[in-house]
């Protein structure tokens, strides 16, 4: 409820107060609740369990095909969060019943969110964008989507459609901003500012469209200080989600090769160093913001460095332990 609120509200930041003193009343009240994790956040939109299924539609990237850039940014490739069934030759509908009988083994009662996940997923003609989110709501369980996409490729025609898709199903636009320093920005060939991405979402919140936004923490020349600067100016934003990820060295991307002739440039963080980053930067963090993730794991047949051998789950519990050795919780030291 307080996420609409905050984008229509006539006095927002009276209303953003009250978020965040439910978010801090929450959080005390449940000691266990040392951040806003997303299961937490599903329960309060959905009487059942919910879960993402990643989809490949078949889009590129306008930092790709010379609309914005050629090569894309310098440590991509999308392998490494793509499973298995993702394949553009399959239908959206193939897919998502694909990834049903996946999850469906384990949780028989499950729904799901189509997760357009895989390069620019609002980069096309609008009626081939409405005839793909469509064809996903409309495979069975399926109850709302989650759409991936680049700041510079929201045009206002699609806007409009996701405003009144937003009235009928759940949806949240989450972004790449990656980092909210420009000259980082410029030299992972990013393509845009960070201002375009601040653009981005303020228009996409005042909508009434909950928005999510992705950073990468330990890009090169990044500083511990510069990220933790970075967890208040993205605090600033009216986000509903953030994803943060450490820095991953990928085998054939530009960054891995960058690497190579510079290694002096780039700190790639210790599975414990990264922890308590991580900590530091939650307590920076706006306490309302739902945090879905720490980390990314790539395949091992892909991934130079770091490769802590953790999975999710596991470090997600390791920055718990932390946080309670530490006393900390999310928006300790919001200001």
């Amino acid at each position: 409820m307080f996420h609409y609120i905050l984008s229509v509200g006539k006095d927002k930041t009276f209303v953003c107060k009250i978020r965040i003193f439910v978010a801090l009343k929450q959080l005390f009240m449940n000691k266990e609740s040392l951040y806003n994790e997303l299961a937490g956040f599903l329960a309060t939109c959905f009487p059942f369990k919910v879960q993402k299924i990643s989809l490949n539609a078949g889009f590129t990237c306008p930092n790709r095909d010379g609309t914005v850039g050629y090569g894309g940014c310098t440590y991509c490739n999308n392998q490494t969060f793509n499973p298995a069934y993702c394949r553009t030759e399959k239908s959206i509908t193939e897919q998502l019943e694909e990834g049903k009988r996946f999850f469906a083994r384990k949780y028989p009662d499950m729904k799901y969110l189509a997760y357009f996940q895989a390069y620019t997923n609002t980069y096309a003609e609008l009626e081939d964008l409405k005839k793909k989110y469509e064809e996903a709501l409309n495979v069975p369980d399926v109850v709302g989507l989650v759409i991936g996409t680049r700041p510079d490729c929201m045009p206002d025609t699609l806007l409009d459609y996701l405003e009144g898709l937003n009235k009928r199903t759940f949806l949240i636009v989450e972004y790449g901003v990656e980092s909210t320093d420009n000259a980082i920005l410029k030299r992972i060939n990013r393509g845009h500012t960070f201002e375009v991405a601040k653009a981005a979402i303020e228009k996409t919140s005042a909508r009434g469209i909950r928005v999510g936004a992705h950073v990468i923490l330990g890009l090169p020349s990044e500083t511990r200080e510069g990220l933790i600067k970075q967890a208040g100016v993205l605090s600033a934003l009216p986000l509903t989600t953030l994803k943060l990820h450490q820095l991953q060295l990928i085998k054939g991307t530009r960054m891995a090769a960058e690497y190579q002739e510079v290694p002096e440039e780039f700190h790639l963080y210790s599975a414990d160093e990264y922890i308590d980053l991580v900590i530091d930067y939650v307590e920076h963090l706006r306490p309302d913001i739902v945090l879905e993730r720490f980390v990314s794991q790539s395949p091992k047949e892909l991934l130079i460095a770091p490769d802590w051998g953790l999975k999710n789950h596991e470090f997600t519990d390791k920055v718990k332990k932390r946080m309670r050795e530490r006393n900390a919780w999310q928006g300790k030291k919001y200001n």
